[in-house]
């Protein structure tokens, strides 16, 4: 039987043909790195000045606003990003959203450097960075299938996931470091991979631009609401991981883990930040050898269970060690659970519709992660950190529970071809 490591080594040479797939590799994940440096300063700076002036129930609701103000953009634009991704040239939107994305760091920075007390400016910029995601992810999640073959697709999404857990890893352990010496400095490293990154977007050579679509803007948005809605896998799967993710959001939490339960500081919460990304970026090594051939709903639903059952043991430690073994759990089980998704997702749907369908999957994605941080924030505010993120782990496991009664095809979800 051959190893993993030799079905990696056999399955890389098609990929690496890919050269267009590539640059679009290396755009992602300096952006990604970029953004986990940036997230990982925004939350222990806006922590820390909001534990200037309250309690730790206060100054977790403060962080969790962060996500607030990323996501309500975000909603407002979904539509239309998905509509424009199916009707302009990817790679141009790609590479102009990267731009707006290194911009607002800048002005972070800038907020930084000048030790700007209030938190206004904070959410100011980071509603305007979530307009720039709003319009990336959908055109990105696009761009990929048109510089691959169709039948690389589920390794391209794998090594695309591995790539992204390599920034997410080293990038939160990065922004910690530097933060922990100057938050202006990191943002500043930000600023540049950006710019890499828009570079490497700007090198993508094809064709990129989609066969244009006829009918009004409304037509195509109403179109693509009403393909999503009828298609109970991609409903299925994209609403299982908003509600699974919104309620089992821990990590939206460490900074006050960090600080004021484990009190480990800056250097500890980038360690804690890079625990979910190193669980995911092993899955994503061992599904880039070796994908789910079978059972994959299955795999799907097992991952959305174990993340939760992770984020319990997350709220209820008080060792340093173990509560990092959580979030590697955690971050493994959400890797499957997504990779799952993400091909299902990708595989179903016509390619003329997928900056649609890439929208409100980005809609449904940020819901969990930013509007979840929101959540946890109020629900921090209520319970308390270990109550909030005990009960965000219970939720989930509901979820799971619900979700595979409520969508049987997606729980028998085969082959993912």
């Amino acid at each position: 039987m051959a190893s993993p490591a030799s079905d990696l080594a056999a399955g890389a040479p098609s990929l690496v043909r890919q050269s267009a797939f590539l640059r679009l590799w290396a755009a992602r994940f300096m952006g990604v790195l970029a953004g986990q440096i940036q997230g990982v300063t925004i939350a222990w700076l806006i922590y820390a000045l909001a534990r200037a002036h309250a309690d730790v129930k206060h100054a977790s609701f403060a962080v969790g606003m962060v996500g607030l103000a990323q996501f309500l953009p975000l909603s407002l634009l979904t539509l239309t990003a998905g509509e424009m991704a199916d009707r302009r040239d990817r790679k141009a939107i790609v590479a102009a959203c990267i731009a707006g994305q290194a911009l607002t760091a800048a002005a972070f920075a800038a907020v930084s450097f000048a030790r700007i007390g209030a938190l206004w400016p904070i959410y100011a910029l980071a509603a305007a960075f979530g307009c720039a995601r709003a319009f990336l992810a959908p055109a990105t999640t696009a761009l990929a299938p048109m510089l691959v073959p169709r039948e690389l697709l589920p390794k391209a999404i794998a090594w695309n996931s591995l790539s992204m857990q390599a920034a997410s890893i080293t990038g939160p352990a990065i922004g910690g470091l530097i933060c922990a010496v100057s938050p202006t400095a990191a943002f500043v490293v930000a600023v540049a991979l950006y710019g890499l990154s828009c570079l490497a977007a700007l090198t993508i050579r094809g064709e990129t631009r989609p066969v244009a679509q006829p009918g009004s803007r409304w037509a195509l948005v109403k179109e693509g609401l009403t393909y999503i809605w009828t298609s109970r896998v991609v409903i299925g799967a994209i609403s299982l991981d908003l509600f699974a993710v919104l309620l089992g959001g821990a990590t939206a939490l460490l900074p006050v883990f960090a600080r004021d339960v484990l009190q480990v500081g800056a250097q500890g919460f980038g360690l804690l930040r890079a625990g979910p990304s190193i669980g995911a970026a092993a899955v994503a090594l061992v599904l880039a050898a070796r994908p789910i051939r079978r059972h994959a709903g299955a795999f799907m639903f097992a991952g959305v269970a174990v993340y939760g059952a992770a984020t319990v043991v997350f709220a209820l430690s008080k060792l340093f060690a173990l509560s990092i073994a959580a979030l590697v759990v955690l971050g493994g089980a959400d890797m499957l659970s997504v990779y799952v998704r993400q091909t299902l997702v990708q595989i179903v749907t016509p390619d003329p519709m997928r900056g649609r369908v890439a929208a409100v999957s980005t809609l449904f994605i940020s819901a969990s992660n930013e509007l979840g941080e929101f959540e946890s924030g109020v629900a921090a505010r209520l319970l308390g950190p270990i109550g909030a993120a005990l009960f965000g782990g219970l939720g989930a496991l509901a979820v799971t529970g619900l979700w595979s009664a409520l969508f049987p095809t997606l729980r028998k979800a085969d082959r993912l071809t």
